[in-house]
């Protein structure tokens, strides 16, 4: 998944991860241009899941 598949539709892609993770906060999920690791990185350590985990889950959303 690229910048622009995550910029196109993150608004949605937020909504849906934070009803299957009632732990998630905006702050969690606050996509910054460029930090894009260190975003999946915070969710990887909150909801202890791998990157591929991680990957996968956004894919399927």
């Amino acid at each position: 998944m690229n910048t622009t598949e995550i910029k196109g539709s993150w608004n949605e892609q937020k909504g849906k991860l934070k009803q299957k993770f009632a732990t998630l906060t905006d702050n969690d999920l606050m996509f910054a241009e460029g930090k894009k690791e260190e975003m999946l990185g915070k969710l990887q350590v909150k909801l202890g899941k791998t990157k591929e985990e991680l990957h996968k889950i956004l894919a399927g959303l």
